[in-house]
């Protein structure tokens, strides 16, 4: 009798340890599944801002490209300039981008 209590008890064992080990599995799966779905969300955020960048450096860019033509004439006229008046014109437009090159290099960066 006392045996069939001890092989009894030792199934008993084997099965808890059993459903304790498929619940420990299932809730690993779980785990990972959620963690998943975190980098993809966090995944599909990043490549939604994708979009909102391109159009900022879009503008920028432009931006970038008037102000470079801008200076680009400036130094063919002061470089060109042959008579002192035209010169004298040529140095001043020229001036102004060095203050604002200036002004702009002492802001505050993010």
């Amino acid at each position: 009798m006392t045996i069939t209590y001890i092989i009894l008890g030792a199934i008993a064992i084997l099965v808890v340890w059993l459903i304790w080990a498929y619940n420990s599995l299932v809730l690993a799966r779980n785990r990972s599944d959620e963690s998943w779905s975190d980098i993809n969300v966090q995944l599909k955020r990043r490549h939604d801002l994708i979009p909102n960048v391109v159009e900022t450096v879009k503008g920028y860019a432009a931006h970038e490209k008037g102000v470079f033509e801008s200076v680009t004439n400036a130094r063919s006229r002061a470089m060109g300039a042959k008579d002192p008046k035209s010169l004298g014109e040529a140095e001043n437009s020229y001036q102004y981008f060095k203050d604002a090159f200036c002004r702009g290099g002492s802001l505050p960066r993010p």
